[in-house]
């Protein structure tokens, strides 16, 4: 399993942090979204999905994603 941390712009409520939780969970990544921090920490298997990946599926929600 690999682990990351990124910095998500654009969450305004806490309805924001299970949107984002809830796209994670449809592909299989085990995610915690930190709204006072901006941020979600992922566990994924690299041998299925990129980081890349996870992070377009938060970008099509609406929000950036940096590093």
């Amino acid at each position: 399993m690999q682990e990351a941390k990124m910095k998500v712009d654009g969450m305004t409520c806490r309805s924001c942090v299970k949107s984002i939780e809830g796209s994670l969970d449809q592909i299989g990544v085990e995610g915690k979204v930190d709204f006072d921090e901006g941020t979600v920490h992922v566990q994924y298997d690299e041998s299925k999905l990129q980081l890349n990946d996870i992070q377009e599926v938060i970008r099509s929600k609406g929000y950036e994603v940096t590093n």
